[in-house]
């Protein structure tokens, strides 16, 4: 009994010491102020290190570099030193006397430390974990989400142990409170999970952002990352997140924006505020950036939004830096500049004699995307473009997957001076039908090109085309006949337009969705009104059932998801069945929503809703005013170049309508200068068709002074010819009442062309518009004029015009096919002959 004691006492005593001993160095460790202290503890105490300690000095490691800024990290000073190999080799040796949360913590802090995907170590630990997983043990949501996230930067995020991971995430969302923990599960299980789960996550991170008073702007980007690989539009999260953001401006760096607007353009998404803060955070840091990491991310974000002073400096720093930028700042670079539609030649030719050095490393979306920039700048390095062609033809012979085949061919036509090769063409007829709908596209847009500029050389190139050109219709067809779910072949259609699809495809596909018409549902009406918009194609049926959808589902839908659907009726100029009941359902709920759109989105959905004869009082009051415009006036500034141009224009267009169609507002034309500037910055507008049409008139009236040609209304409406006719129907004489007739001259620009020609016409006379209607004026199905042109005939009647409109369809006609029979049709609409 009294040995027994002894001993026991002295294994207390040794254990009491060991734990003394141990909690020292436990403190040593986390007392380091460096990397070097780290590893001469660890040196001095290899015999003493248990697993804890090894865990402990491992985070150390991490939490020492986190503190740094990226350019001052030196991971491979510590991935290459003796001592952490030893850190490492113990750690896989003690792996399964760690604990749950140790496991998880180390292999995040070597992932961190950017050791390799299948390092020993990192191995050894994912194993480790995955088995305690798989015996219910490692359960706790902290830890279980830092290990998703590890898998996730091991791109594991298909493995199984994902999917056991999801299966744990499904059973345990409703007790989940924490949205970084959530924020991190969401992006990590993205790959394995159904539309229903995606459905469940999307709603409880709602819940959280809406319950949390401050959110780290780090969840708000994961979870923007989470809808990127859902390839989801989610207005109401993407909104959150913005405001997020908004909050978090001061805190954001370089980094952190440079991700935020890469997201935003995967998401097809923008927010003018957040440029607009962005750009004034950017502007005042630019000196900053002089590495080349982070200067290619502030010519990412900064330069389309820049000014011309500070683009020329991003310009001139760009080309000093070229030499220095790695594949990808170069890939970079190039697509801002296309962005920005920047062909400086000098910059130009420094990115194409840096990409020589690079061109191996790319893989073959790459080169495609490189190609493209390349061709849309107008490079002229010819030695550049041989070696891409040559690069992509090898890949184009290795690919065995459609989607890359398909990109290389069609970039492949964009190459100038291309000459096809048989093999090309063999090519792509193995892969036709294993493509989709996009893939087909491309093959077929590039053979339409090199057909029309004659670049099939090879001595039965004719028949080959024929062929292919028939398998791929044949292909197309079979796919949309087979297509049987709505949400699916909308995906499809997304990226698909171009002369092919118009003519083979168009009719078939509004077949099949009319044959899916019982699938449009609330989760994808905006996705079908897009794609309308994109084929500006009246088709009734879909029409009414998107119009029903939306009715029923309108507390449901986005506002901004509303906008574009409107947009679909107002440009086709559709009425709906229960049409009023349609626009005011959705007035009612836009209107009770305008918070959530932008100042230049409130500008771009009044014309639409003007262009449908609808103008709600409160939405052009708020528009019409001093403190509204020089709102928008700001935000006009950090606006793309193409979005800015169409928000003026269609700010003078509301203008121009509410001054014509609600005098009662009493809103001021105030956009004659703009018009003026866009008319004298415009190129004539006398085409071959006007000149015929004009000598024909002259025949008719009896002189070229009875009309006018190429005429601005008051207002600005450009017409095509302006004739007087009497009370009697007779031509009245232009220069008989001193006004220009200006014969064949293009427009003439008046200084106030609210007065100027506008005088009191004789008692019985009337002014008439003759218009030529081209194909842009109908829908492409039906010979249904479309909603802008209807307006304007709308306007002119209001300012005093009986117009008359020629459709292209019926001047082009066989029936019209001589100038007698020309003449007596112009005759007839003209003096209103039935």
């Amino acid at each position: 009994m009294l040995c027994l004691r002894q001993v026991c006492l002295f294994t207390l005593r040794h254990y009491q010491a060991r734990t003394l001993s141990s909690d020292l160095l436990l403190s040593q460790i986390n007392s380091c102020t460096h990397e070097d202290e780290v590893f001469s503890l660890v040196g001095r105490n290899k015999a003493k290190l248990s697993e804890k300690h090894v865990g402990v000095a491992l985070n150390m490691l991490w939490q020492l570099q986190k503190k740094r800024p990226l350019l001052l990290r030196t991971g491979d000073y510590i991935r290459n030193h003796s001592q952490f190999l030893t850190l490492c080799i113990l750690a896989e040796n003690k792996v399964e006397h760690m604990e749950d949360e140790a496991i998880v913590d180390t292999l995040y802090s070597i992932l961190r430390l950017n050791v390799e995907d299948h390092d020993s170590l990192a191995e050894v630990l994912v194993t480790e974990a995955w088995k305690r997983l798989e015996r219910q043990v490692l359960l706790n949501l902290p830890a279980l989400s830092k290990f998703a996230l590890c898998l996730y930067k091991k791109h594991g995020h298909c493995s199984p142990v994902i999917g056991k991971i999801a299966h744990i995430v499904d059973m345990k969302l409703d007790s989940i409170q924490d949205i970084k923990i959530l924020s991190v599960l969401m992006i990590s299980i993205s790959d394995v999970i159904s539309e229903s789960f995606r459905d469940r996550l999307l709603q409880k991170a709602e819940q959280l952002l809406e319950e949390k008073d401050e959110v780290h702007f780090n969840y708000a980007k994961r979870i923007l990352q989470f809808l990127q690989n859902v390839k989801l539009r989610h207005h109401p999260l993407v909104d959150k997140c913005n405001k997020i953001f908004l909050k978090s401006a001061s805190r954001l760096d370089i980094h952190s924006i440079s991700l935020i607007f890469g997201l935003y353009e995967q998401l097809g998404f923008d927010n003018a505020e957040f440029r607009f803060v962005a750009k004034q955070l950017l502007s005042e840091t630019m000196d900053d950036y002089y590495d080349p990491e982070t200067f290619a991310k502030l010519f990412f974000t900064l330069g389309p939004m820049a000014g011309s002073k500070v683009r020329n400096r991003l310009l001139e720093t760009a080309a000093c830096m070229a030499e220095e930028f790695s594949s990808h700042q170069v890939l970079v670079i190039l697509k801002t500049m296309q962005k920005m539609k920047c062909r400086n030649s000098h910059l130009l030719k420094k990115m194409a004699s840096v990409l020589h050095k690079h061109l191996d490393s790319y893989h073959v979306l790459q080169l495609v995307k490189l190609t493209q920039y390349l061709v849309v700048l107008r490079c002229h390095n010819l030695e550049l473009f041989a070696k891409l062609k040559m690069l992509l033809i090898g890949f184009l012979k290795s690919s065995v997957i459609p989607a890359d085949t398909a990109a290389v061919i069609r970039v492949l036509a964009m190459l100038p001076s291309f000459q096809v090769e048989e093999t090309i063409i063999n090519k792509a007829a193995a892969v036709l039908p294993q493509c989709r709908l996009h893939h087909l596209n491309c093959i077929a847009t590039a053979l339409v090109k090199w057909n029309h500029y004659d670049r099939l050389h090879w001595q039965t190139s004719s028949e080959l085309c024929v062929k292919l050109l028939q398998k791929l219709n044949d292909c197309g067809f079979q796919r949309l006949q087979k297509a049987n779910n709505l949400n699916l072949l909308l995906e499809e259609l997304t990226h698909v337009n171009g002369e092919w699809f118009e003519e083979v495809l168009s009719e078939e596909t509004m077949a099949t969705c009319q044959h899916l018409i019982d699938q449009i549902t609330l989760a994808n009406v905006l996705q079908l009104s897009l794609f309308l918009i994109k084929t500006s194609y009246c088709c009734p049926l879909l029409l009414d059932r998107i119009a029903s959808v939306t009715v029923e589902n309108i507390d449901k839908i986005h506002p901004f998801e509303i906008y574009f659907i409107l947009f679909l009726f107002s440009a086709l100029n559709y009425d709906p069945p229960a049409n009023e009941e349609f626009f005011e359902t959705c007035i009612q709920h836009l209107i009770s929503n305008l918070s959530c759109f932008e100042t230049h989105h409130l500008v771009l959905l009044g014309h639409v809703l003007a262009v449908a004869g609808y103008f709600p009082p409160v939405l052009i009051m708020r528009i019409f005013n001093i403190s509204f415009l020089s709102k928008l006036d700001a935000q006009l500034e950090v606006l793309p170049d193409t979005l800015k141009q169409r928000v003026r224009s269609r700010l003078m267009k509301l203008n121009r309508a509410v001054c014509l169609e609600c005098p009662e507002f009493h809103i001021p034309w105030f956009h004659e200068r703009y018009c003026q500037h866009v008319f004298c910055n415009s190129s004539s507008r006398i085409n071959p068709l006007r000149q015929h049409v004009h000598r024909m008139l002259t025949e008719i009236l009896g002189g070229s002074h009875y009309a006018r040609i190429s005429v601005l209304t008051p207002y600005y409406y450009e017409i095509d010819f302006e004739c007087i006719l009497d009370e009697n129907k007779k031509p009245l004489s232009y220069m008989a009442q001193n006004i220009p007739s200006n014969g064949m001259e293009g427009i003439h620009l008046r200084h106030d062309v609210k007065d100027e020609g506008r005088k009191a016409l004789p008692p019985g006379a009337q002014r008439i518009a003759l218009e030529f209607l081209d194909s842009k004026a109908f829908s492409k199905n039906l010979r249904h004029l479309k909603g802008e042109f209807a307006v304007k005939k709308r306007h002119l009647e209001m300012l005093g015009y009986r117009v008359v409109q020629i459709p292209h369809f019926e001047w082009n006609s066989m029936v019209l096919s001589t100038k007698g029979e020309q003449l007596e049709y112009l005759r007839k609409h003209l003096y209103g002959i039935q």
